[in-house]
């Protein structure tokens, strides 16, 4: 017959022989689960019993002086399985050291500490009154609820958390808040968190699978979490050609040209813009943040920061994949916040810069025929001079700046969009230097000073418009330069994805 906590305290009866005593003032611990309810205490170390509000009739061991973070236990599934213990093993004693114990150890236990003669009087009464029989095998019993229990769901008073109380307190979870201008930083701020929407609109784009799991309602807009999986696979191929796993330990010095297709190759990379249509106004992206999750750097390195795993727990994302998380926000088109009647996005990505080939002109008149696209293209050098930079309005005590450079302008036959190319420098140039107080050898800083303009049309010639390019600055006067074209190219085409869409009729 199933026993009650209710019956079992009706039943009055001194268990305090078998580690279960009765106190008029139940004095908690740091550790005593928020919302327990006490049935009894062991009488040593501050070992007691209790039911945890929202755990139904289960029966948990509280030992404050276990090591952290080992404090609470679940022992019985109800209290008539924890009574059945009691008749099956003499006492609560092996209860709440079973969690350390294998069934060896356990099995010891009992053998070496059978029931005392008082204990075995408490023992047959509790069997008479109650009608219940010893547990047949507590250890498989205890070892399976124990197993199968999520210890983390345990709720805690502040105490519990108080690194004065409790030196080996865990950190709490950080709440999940997201806000219009907090990022994933939100916890911090101030502002009232917006109301989530679950979602879950999944779809593919730019050779990767898309989820956007939630949109957010805030007061001053609409923010919408955009992740991007990211096969291991195609991380590992990456860290391997360019030697960037970080337990190989590898320090780098890329070229230009070198970061450039570094940049175009890394797959935790996809830079774009969207655009969201709202009851069919246009919601413009005015500020967006990101984080990502990586899961090839081997266990002694971080995978991620601790907003995206707060993010990846959150949405439920598989580790298993590489993630990349942007949150995007959208400022109202209203003076209020609307009713959703319809909601979609557009994601548009970026142009791209891609190593283009290198150009070798030295002089008025010079030409180089480079391919683009199926087509045949000549650069003209028209005017080619060196040329020195003034920085005396950027004076700075003890720092010197290169002011040399080379100067050219050409044109371009046939012509290619604008904003489709750009002509730039090989080499980095000189980083500032401390001014020498005495002859001797400058010293170096770590920033460089490197300039490039785009190719912008200065006039019109026979040949067509007239561009000019400047090299990178030096603190010697310059005579040759090694140039490189860089396209920008679209690589994807735009995508429209309904979130929210308009009722059927």
């Amino acid at each position: 017959m199933p026993i009650s906590k209710r019956q079992l305290t009706q039943l009055n009866l001194d268990l305090s022989p078998l580690g279960l005593e009765k106190r008029n003032l139940d004095e908690a611990y740091f550790c005593t689960p928020k919302g327990a309810t006490i049935i009894g205490w062991a009488g040593v170390d501050g070992i007691h019993y209790c039911s945890i509000r929202g755990f139904g009739d289960m029966v948990f061991a509280v030992t404050p002086m276990a090591p952290a973070p080992h404090y609470v236990h679940p022992v019985a599934q109800s209290c008539s399985d924890f009574l059945r213990l009691l008749l099956s093993c003499g006492s609560t004693a092996p209860l709440d050291q079973a969690w350390q114990w294998d069934a060896s150890a356990f099995s010891d236990f009992l053998v070496h500490h059978p029931p005392t003669r008082e204990q075995a009087q408490v023992l047959e009464e509790l069997a008479a009154h109650t009608q219940l029989f010893p547990m047949e095998h507590p250890w498989d019993y205890l070892q399976q609820l124990q197993a199968d229990f999520d210890a983390s769901k345990i709720p805690y008073s502040k105490e519990f958390y108080d690194l004065d109380l409790n030196p080996e307190a865990p950190v709490p979870a950080p709440e999940w808040k997201v806000t219009f201008e907090g990022g994933f930083w939100a916890r911090h701020t101030r502002e009232r968190p917006g109301q989530e929407v679950p979602i879950r609109q999944a779809f593919d784009w730019a050779g990767h699978h898309w989820l956007i799991p939630s949109l957010y309602l805030c007061s001053k807009g609409l923010v919408l979490d955009f992740c991007m999986r990211v096969e291991p696979s195609h991380i590992h191929a990456f860290l391997d050609k360019w030697d960037l796993h970080p337990a190989h330990g590898a320090q780098h010095s890329f070229s230009q040209q070198e970061q450039m297709q570094l940049e175009l190759e890394n797959p935790l990379r996809l830079d774009f813009s969207s655009t969201v249509h709202l009851n069919g106004r246009r919601l413009e992206n005015t500020h967006s943040y990101g984080t990502s999750f990586n899961p090839c750097l081997g266990p002694e390195y971080s995978a991620c920061g601790e907003e995206a795993a707060q993010a990846m727990e959150h949405y439920g994302l598989d580790p298993h994949f590489g993630w990349v998380i942007l949150r995007a926000c959208y400022p109202w088109a209203t003076k209020r916040k609307p009713n959703i009647r319809t909601l979609s996005v557009t994601m548009a990505a970026d142009a791209v810069s891609i190593p283009g080939p290198h150009v070798q002109v030295h002089g008025p008149g010079d030409t180089a025929v480079f391919h683009h696209g199926g087509q045949e293209h000549l650069l003209t050098v028209q005017e080619y001079e060196a040329q020195a930079m003034d920085w005396s309005h950027l004076a700075e005590a003890g720092v010197e700046y290169p002011n040399h450079y080379l100067a050219m302008s050409y044109t371009l036959t046939p012509e290619l969009p604008d904003g489709s190319w750009s002509l730039v420098a090989c080499d980095n140039g000189d980083p500032p230097r401390q001014a020498p107080a005495a002859p001797g050898q400058p010293v170096a800083t770590n920033s460089a000073m490197v300039m490039a303009i785009d190719p912008i049309a200065f006039g019109e010639t026979q040949q067509g418009p007239l561009h000019v390019a400047c090299s990178s600055l030096h603190f010697q006067p310059v005579d040759r330069v090694e140039w490189r074209l860089v396209f920008y190219e679209k690589q994807y085409a735009d995508l429209t994805v309904d979130l929210l869409a308009p009722p059927s009729p």
